[in-house]
């Protein structure tokens, strides 16, 4: 479990985030949503330490991040899956390499385990039949599903997902999802996902928390979504003539 306490950031004297407090569970999907320039990049980036906030506590099942020396940091970050907004894969490594990479940087593990671990992952996510191919070679999807397999090679704690579904079809970003959330509930993860995909809020929020200008303006999960009464939340969720449309039916038939 990862818990914020009162965290605050700013640049330049402008404020980016204001008194967040929020909980991220073990085997659940927890979504940050917002707008561009909302925060939420800003609020991952301090989770995960690329950022420091000037005020607050970020606890990871109870320790305290910002309290830490260098060397405890850097051995938490080791507890850490990240999956960028690109899949960020290396072209020059064939997909085994890339998923092995973190093993190699990070395990002490013979070449034989650490070749199997890097293909237990690729199975996990059906890719081992592309384990010889390079990044050029495969779809973007595919691609994301090779990152997904080098996130959990060193079998995190926690994972880190900034706009997973960036640049994919609605079908493969379906896939995506579902791989995440089952790695997730499989592993007992803390997973965290910035995103503004819509199908991901309804269809994997387990927990989700709504950023609005460095504030957090709500929280709830997939279900709470369109009974929210929070008007911010409900002019960027219902965007959408479609979304619009589904939230009145639902009230339609309340009724």
């Amino acid at each position: 479990m990862i818990e914020l306490k009162s965290i605050y950031k700013s640049f330049e004297d402008k404020d980016v985030l204001v008194d967040i407090n929020a909980r991220f569970e073990n085997g659940k999907t927890n979504l940050i949503i917002g707008q561009s320039g909302s925060g939420k990049t800003v609020l991952m980036k301090s989770i995960v330490g690329l950022l420091t906030p000037e005020r607050g506590e970020i606890l990871y099942d109870g320790r305290n991040f910002l309290g830490m020396n260098k060397k405890e940091q850097k051995a938490l970050r080791r507890e850490m899956g990240m999956i960028f907004q690109s899949a960020a894969l290396f072209d020059s490594l064939s997909v085994l390499e890339n998923v092995m990479f973190p093993l190699d940087m990070f395990s002490n593990d013979t070449l034989r385990d650490r070749t199997r671990r890097a293909q237990f992952c690729l199975d996990r996510v059906n890719l081992i039949d592309a384990q010889n191919k390079y990044p050029g070679e495969i779809s973007g999807g595919m691609q994301k599903r090779v990152a997904i397999a080098r996130a959990i090679a060193l079998n995190p704690q926690y994972l880190f997902c900034d706009e997973p579904n960036s640049g994919l079809d609605p079908k493969t970003s379906l896939v995506i999802d579902e791989l995440i959330h089952d790695i997730t509930t499989e592993y007992n993860m803390t997973t965290i996902i910035n995103t503004h995909d819509m199908n991901s809020v309804m269809g994997i929020g387990d927990s989700i928390i709504y950023i609005y200008q460095g504030h957090k303006e709500w929280e709830g999960d997939k279900s709470q979504v369109f009974s929210a009464t929070n008007q911010r939340l409900n002019d960027f969720i219902f965007a959408s003539d479609l979304l619009k449309k589904v939230k009145e039916e639902e009230t339609h038939q309340k009724k």
